[in-house]
């Protein structure tokens, strides 16, 4: 999977505002460390309050990291993991949820996934592993 493939299904699972900060974020358009105002720079039609409200979300989500700023009320953020890691993560606990729902027959469902897979994605995923 290409890069540019992570990055899109990536964004694709967060929400449309996440989604656009995150992107934001993972391609360098912010530094890798930034705050508040450099996203709000990004975004100028977005409210500062909404930007350091989704900011705060995503670090909540495990997203990115927040540290406190030295002197000030606001904090440092970057990345915690490109596109790549928060799908890896994503999937996870979407594979949890769904056999945690349907049991068995998710594991089944699974399996017979795994079995129709072609060659190349076969040994694609075994380089995963």
């Amino acid at each position: 999977m290409a890069v540019g493939d992570d990055l899109e299904r990536a964004v694709g699972v967060l929400g449309p505002l996440e989604g656009r900060v995150m992107r934001a974020v993972w391609t360098g358009t912010v530094g890798e460390l930034f705050v508040v105002r450099d996203v709000a720079a990004v975004f100028p039609t977005l409210a500062y309050t909404t930007v350091m409200t989704t900011l705060r979300r995503l670090a909540d989500k495990g997203l990115l990291v927040m540290t406190p700023r030295s002197g000030s009320k606001g904090h440092v953020y970057q990345a915690n993991g490109g596109p790549a890691e928060f799908l890896a993560q994503a999937s996870r606990r979407e594979a949890t949820a769904v056999i945690a729902r349907y049991g068995t027959a998710a594991l089944a469902a699974f399996v017979g996934e795994l079995q129709a897979l072609t060659p190349r994605q076969r040994q694609r995923l075994e380089e995963l592993r």
